[in-house]
């Protein structure tokens, strides 16, 4: 906590130079505007932590909406023994396993480490632009999706072919061993050394443009602020 008093009230711009203590303890006080910095500095990364688990926009927007109802409705649990980010992020990723739990027909994310490490097929599922008419997320697909084609493009011949029959078309050892003319062997040699090319080359393409794929800024941000707001009776502060 910082050492001046608190205010008693809070307009946006107010909250945004508040500290996280400050802002929990306006919260408790039910400030409107105190949630609505809290969610504006936690949004992108509760969201993308639960999507790494879900890979699914929606839903994982979804579990990030319920994660700040229970964190602000339990705010009197919040001991401040760990980060409010952290704690904040905990909550969201218990969220999301439990639903990838509840899910019917799931492998489990151990099953497919081991299936890929085993040479299983790790199908490429390329971005596309159809979620739900967000300009943002679409956009950041598509760059992902044209970073990944260029990538694979690139690979020597040899290499191309096998990933794009194993990873992009889902077919078996033994399928593409037949399709190329060479042995199973062969064909998860290729492939393994085919996954470090790939992975090697967007590691440098990609750079800063990683860290800026499937944002939540912007119209989603103000959406999902919105929205928790109502669940939890609040009106929305007005600009500061």
């Amino acid at each position: 906590m910082r050492g001046h008093q608190l205010p008693r009230t809070a307009d946006e711009a107010a909250a945004a130079e508040l500290g996280d203590g400050e802002l929990v303890a306006l919260a408790r006080r039910g400030e409107a505007a105190a949630f609505c910095e809290i969610m504006r500095r936690n949004n992108r990364h509760l969201f993308r932590a639960a999507r790494g688990v879900l890979r699914d926009d929606t839903e994982a927007e979804d579990v990030v909406q319920e994660a700040y109802v229970r964190a602000f409705r339990g705010l009197a649990g919040f001991r401040g023994e760990a980060s409010l980010s952290t704690w904040l992020t905990r909550i969201a990723l218990n969220e999301a396993l439990g639903r990838l739990r509840r899910r019917r027909n799931t492998v489990g994310l151990e099953a497919i480490e081991v299936a890929q490490e085993g040479g299983g097929a790790c199908i490429l599922m390329f971005p596309t632009a159809q979620a739900g008419g967000d300009p943002e997320g679409a956009a950041a697909r598509r760059e992902v999706r044209r970073l990944l084609e260029g990538a694979i493009d690139e690979l020597p011949e040899a290499f191309r072919l096998v990933l794009v029959a194993r990873d992009v078309d889902g077919m078996s050892v033994e399928e593409t061993a037949r399709i190329l003319g060479i042995r199973p062997e062969t064909v998860r040699t290729r492939l393994h050394r085919a996954r470090r090319l790939l992975r090697a080359a967007l590691d440098q393409r990609l750079g800063d443009t990683l860290r800026e794929a499937f944002p939540f800024d912007g119209a989603r941000c103000a959406r999902m602020t919105e929205v928790v707001l109502a669940r939890l009776g609040l009106a929305t502060p007005p600009p500061g």
